[in-house]
């Protein structure tokens, strides 16, 4: 009967095998996914503790020994962040290749779900061309003409559940399609965060080498360089104070966003805050660190080589390096960046930085990574919050290092300076 020959037509082709692919490959790629995820979670706890051991080193008297520790323990934490950004290449990549196969796969789905339809659609015309009275002439039977009714039916059901299927399909290659995208464009961004923190390793190699060459191993070396950095700081915060103490404009706060959680985001994944903004006890008790005028933002412990972002999208209005003016005086290496809410922030005291000047960035954005440039007494990221309309990049004359010139984010009004807390989430 001509229905029924219709019917197992279409049966046919809904029970052939939906994939081609060699299923064991796949299986393979989860596997080695799985694998790497683990090696990667081993690692991290390696570098943990290295930075718990980098945090010991600050607990005990300022040495040479302790310091050179110190480096030691940043450099294999830093050795062992390599490996971990490799094993998230190799784990990305073996999740775009699960991907690709996934998406071959399910375009060969689609492919036999539309030719399937396309004959589906051709009987389904040929059947309804004939009228039910044309049917009921043509078989002998009654019952041969409602099962030929009945085969009708059939057919457009299967037709409902091929469209099913292929819509099910198309929303998988679109899932899948676009997961593949994400991957690839990770992919991209841990390749270069990948070179970078070789380049943070080798600047910390170079820092050990020029700490040993400078104190020539000796502990009455090292502490004479750590005087003359402490005067350094001192003579650049008395000529900041002495720029800011003329200025006469007064800041309008009426152009910055009203203080709430979340007008900014954290610049850092995870971090402790060692020191807060303005009057803290630390500025209190070293009057001579700050000029008397509290601290201007907040700092971040974190070891060397931590991602830094911008806590907004914005526009990077400058980048520098005091260290090459005045070597461990002032920020070091420096990003500003203004965005788009009155607001203008500053990270300071980077190993490496990413941006440039005029480019535009996402929150979402590795813009550097944490350091020890400039004045500092440990790894950390210097967090400062301006009003926009109160910052600009000047010159500042420097009297400690034979009146060189620094290039850095200066104050052009008189509270200008914001506590970084008042705009950030809880952290």
């Amino acid at each position: 009967m001509r229905y029924q020959v219709v019917l197992l037509f279409i049966l046919s082709l809904l029970l052939v095998p939906g994939s081609v692919i060699d299923a064991s490959r796949e299986d393979e790629l989860r596997s080695k996914i799985t694998e790497t995820a683990s090696e990667v979670q081993k690692l991290e706890k390696e570098i943990k503790e290295y930075e718990g051991k980098v945090q010991e080193t600050k607990k005990e008297a300022t040495t040479l020994n302790t310091a050179i520790k110190e480096l030691q323990y940043t450099e294999q934490k830093l050795e062992t962040d390599i490996v971990v950004t490799g094993k998230r290449i190799e784990n990305t990549e073996l999740n775009i290749e699960r991907l690709d196969i996934e998406i071959g796969d399910t375009g060969t789905k689609i492919d036999r779900n539309k030719e399937a339809i396309r004959e589906t659609l051709l009987r389904l015309q040929e059947a309804e061309s004939t009228s039910l009275v044309e049917v009921l002439f043509i078989h002998d039977t009654v019952s041969d003409f409602w099962g030929a009714v009945n085969d009708l039916q059939t057919i457009q059901k299967s037709m409902t559940v091929q469209l099913g299927e292929l819509q099910r399909n198309k929303l998988a290659l679109e899932t899948a399609s676009k997961e593949a995208a994400e991957y690839r464009g990770e992919l991209i961004d841990l390749r270069g965060e990948y070179i970078d923190k070789k380049e943070v390793t080798e600047i910390t190699k170079e820092e050990k080498a020029f700490l040993l060459n400078q104190t020539k191993n000796r502990q009455s070396e090292f502490e004479r360089l750590l005087e003359d950095r402490v005067a350094k700081k001192e003579a650049f915060e008395e000529e900041l104070t002495a720029y800011e103490q003329e200025l006469r404009d007064v800041l309008d706060r009426s152009l910055l966003p009203t203080p709430r959680a979340g007008v900014l985001e954290w610049p850092l994944k995870s971090f402790i805050i060692t020191q807060y903004y303005g009057n803290t006890p630390f500025a209190t008790a070293n009057p001579s660190v700050y000029s008397g005028r509290g601290h201007n933002g907040i700092d971040l412990a974190v070891g060397i080589g931590t991602t830094v972002y911008s806590a907004r999208q914005g526009k990077v209005l400058g980048v520098g390096n005091t260290d090459a003016t005045c070597p461990n005086a002032s920020y070091g290496k420096w990003i500003l960046i203004e965005h788009d809410n009155g607001l203008t922030t500053l990270y300071a005291h980077l190993s490496l930085i990413r941006v440039s000047s005029g480019e535009t960035v996402t929150s979402d954005q590795i813009i550097g990574y944490t350091g020890n440039s400039g004045y500092s007494t440990g790894p950390h990221l210097h967090f400062t919050v301006f009003a926009s309309d109160s910052v600009k990049i000047g010159s500042l004359n420097s009297r400690s290092c034979a009146n060189v010139t620094y290039s850095i984010p200066l104050l052009t009004k008189t509270g200008g300076y914001l506590n970084p807390l008042s705009y950030l989430p809880e952290p």
